[in-house]
C-alpha cells in the first residue's frame, strides 16, 4: 500500500509540472483544423491532422471556393484567428528561419504547403503530408497553430508570403 501511495504521489508530481495543454501536446497523434471564412467570404471546411513518420498528414474538404480556382495554404505562427481578416494568426510557422518557398523545393517555412485546387463546385480535396513537423511538443509542433487558405495562389517566390494575397478561411489545429 505504501508503494502504491508513493507511486501515485510521484506521478501527480511530474505531471503537475506539465499544464494540461503541454501534456496533451506531447502526446498528440491526431487533430483537427475547422476552418472558418474570415469576414466577406465563404470558404469553410474541416481538416484531419494525422502523426506520420516524419511529418504531418493533412486530410478533409473546403468548400466556400470560387469555382476552378487555386489557392495558397499555409500553417501560420499563432493558433489564433479571431481577427477579421485572419492576421491574428501571425506569419507562416518558420521555426526554423528558412525563406519561403515551394514545399517540395529546397529549405523553406515550415508551414509552407501545396495550393490547393477548387473543382468547378467550388471544392478543394486536401491530402497532403507536411514533412518536418509535428503534432507532438517542442519547436517543430503545429499543434495549436493556425491553417490558413488564402485568397490567391502562392507563387513560392515573394517574400515572406508568396503573393497569396487575403487570408479568406483559418483555423486552429487542436488536438483531438
Amino acid at each position: 500500500m505504501k508503494n502504491v501511495i508513493c507511486a501515485g504521489l510521484l506521478l501527480a508530481l511530474s505531471c503537475a509540472s506539465l499544464s494540461s495543454k503541454e501534456a496533451v501536446a506531447a502526446s498528440a497523434t491526431t487533430a483537427q483544423a475547422t476552418l472558418k471564412a474570415t469576414a466577406g467570404n465563404t470558404a469553410n471546411g474541416m481538416l484531419d491532422l494525422t502523426q506520420t513518420t516524419g511529418g504531418v498528414k493533412i486530410t478533409g474538404t473546403i468548400r466556400g471556393l470560387s469555382p476552378n480556382s487555386h489557392h495558397g495554404f499555409h500553417v501560420h505562427e499563432n493558433g489564433d484567428c479571431s481577427a477579421p481578416d485572419a492576421k491574428s494568426a501571425g506569419g507562416h510557422f518558420d521555426p526554423t528561419h528558412y525563406p519561403h518557398g515551394k514545399p517540395m523545393g529546397p529549405p523553406h517555412h515550415a508551414g509552407d504547403m501545396p495550393n490547393i485546387d477548387a473543382d468547378a463546385k467550388g471544392v478543394a480535396t486536401v491530402d497532403v503530408t507536411v514533412n518536418g513537423v509535428t503534432l507532438g511538443g517542442g519547436p517543430t509542433s503545429v499543434l495549436n497553430r493556425a491553417i490558413v487558405v488564402h485568397e490567391n495562389a502562392d507563387d513560392y517566390k515573394t517574400q515572406p508570403s508568396g503573393d497569396s494575397g487575403s487570408r479568406i478561411a483559418c483555423g486552429v489545429i487542436s488536438a483531438q
